[in-house]
């Protein structure tokens, strides 16, 4: 049975560069390491997709809603459909004094954060910084191979799957109605990490589920009592 908007999807895949065929995403960690692209700060596992949102390219989620539990396709996407064609007003040039008023030195590579949105640095000469703000796909045909694991459906699966894409991981999910109750014990680690990520897996709940409530409860022990 094929995928529709609204259903949770979860995948592993893989998107080559068309202009090079250079693999540039993966979640699969053995090919990022044997392609020198692996990154110790990226999370190599299946990808949680909501049909008809916004946490996956357009062109992937059209492949999807024509595959089915245990569907390996490798397909070509046009940049409209992947992650847009360049704009060329998002490069621009800027004089070296404004990122040293901010005491910044930069490169190129660098990744900076200007009026808001997230630019790379291109080049830096003459006192003068070169920044792009495209997406560093923009304007590329790809290569994605999709393999589709499982389909999510009960509320308390889906629950789980939401808190695991934000590196949680419940002692207990409960439904209660038209509520959730997600229950983290004592043991797991409630650092500032923890709150951005609870908020933003809850926030990604409360827009894609059919809940009216999400009641998160927290276990605190004082340090030497813990259960045995």
């Amino acid at each position: 049975m094929a995928f529709k908007d609204g259903d949770f999807v979860k995948i592993e895949y893989s998107i080559w560069r068309g202009s090079d065929n250079m693999l540039v995403m993966t979640t699969d960690k053995k090919l990022a390491e044997e392609n020198d692209i692996y990154d110790k700060e990226f999370k190599y596992e299946p990808r949680l997709v909501i049909l008809g949102k916004d946490n996956m390219i357009k062109g992937v989620v059209d492949v999807l809603k024509n595959m089915n539990v245990g569907d390996k396709k490798k397909v070509e996407i046009t940049p409209e459909n992947a992650f847009g064609e360049r704009i060329q007003e998002l490069v621009r040039i800027l004089p070296v004094s404004d990122f040293r008023k901010r005491d910044m030195n930069p490169m190129p590579g660098m990744q900076v954060e200007i009026d808001g949105a997230i630019a790379t640095v291109k080049s830096v000469n003459s006192g003068r910084v070169m920044i792009d703000a495209n997406h560093p796909l923009a304007g590329e045909k790809i290569t994605c191979e999709i393999k589709v694991l499982e389909g999510i459906n009960s509320t308390e699966e889906r629950t789980k799957s939401v808190m695991e894409q934000y590196g949680l991981k419940p002692d207990k999910v409960k439904l209660d109605g038209k509520s959730v109750i997600i229950t983290f014990g004592a043991d797991t680690k409630k650092d500032g990490r923890y709150f951005i990520d609870k908020s933003s897996a809850v926030e990604m709940m409360i827009s894609n589920m059919e809940i009216d409530k999400v009641i998160i409860q927290e276990e605190y022990t004082k340090e030497g009592k813990k259960d045995k």
